[in-house]
């Protein structure tokens, strides 16, 4: 007898100013067994404390609220060692590209806008609860357009000089948003050492996780505009 599979519940907390937008996402995220909404904020001063308090696996921050924007409230979460296993995934009416930019410097997980279908939403409470970044393909342009935009000098250049040409090509298909399977599959590499690249670009860049290597991907000018 084939035994069905048993996925671990995902928990998360949401924050948005909005009621009727908390109820509609909790409706969304819960039509399925494996994620559970555990708690709700409607600001994100309220949204750290819950956090804090629940240590969810993965929060569905707004960008927009009162006492606490949802970019200050992520990098308090972020700055919190004892919250080091919470994922954010900034959720979002506002695509201009510097909220997109601003929000994965803070050290979200994610960016989706709330017009996402509600498959790709579970799918992305999925892969941010299981360590990965994500960028909906709809905002990825977006990012490119404020990187090329930045003032700011490229001085990420000299921290990828000692990378091997293999682990330059695993951290520019990270840039282009591909998960560790795709990433396996375009350089003809098993899984598990695509996952080893992952990790050793992680420690070999001092960067805090997958999105932070997206960012240095852009801005070494390994994947542009």
């Amino acid at each position: 007898m084939i035994r069905p599979v048993i996925r671990p519940v995902i928990r998360i907390v949401l924050v948005d100013d909005q009621e009727l937008v908390r109820a509609g996402l909790r409706s969304l995220a819960e039509s399925e067994d494996d994620i559970e909404v555990v708690g709700e904020a409607a600001d994100g001063r309220s949204g750290v404390s819950r956090v804090r308090e629940l240590r969810p696996d993965v929060v569905l921050m707004d960008v927009r609220m009162p006492r606490l924007d949802g970019l200050a409230a992520t990098r308090e979460i972020v700055a919190d060692p004892a919250l080091a296993d919470v994922r954010v995934l900034i959720l979002t009416t506002f695509d201009e590209d510097e909220h997109v930019f601003e929000a994965i410097r803070s050290g979200a997980a994610g960016y989706l806008l709330k017009d996402v279908a509600p498959a790709e939403l579970r799918r992305a409470v999925r892969v941010v609860a299981a360590g990965e970044a994500l960028l909906d393909p709809g905002v990825t342009a977006a990012v490119l357009r404020a990187v090329a935009a930045s003032p700011a000098p490229r001085s990420g250049a000299d921290r990828i000089a000692g990378l091997t040409e293999r682990e330059r090509e695993v951290l520019q298909h990270l840039g282009r948003g591909l998960t560790n399977d795709e990433i396996a599959r375009e350089l003809y590499l098993s899984p598990a050492t695509a996952r080893t690249y992952v990790s050793r670009l992680l420690a070999r860049l001092g960067a805090r996780d997958r999105a932070a290597l997206v960012i240095l991907a852009y801005e070494t000018g390994l994947v542009r505009p």
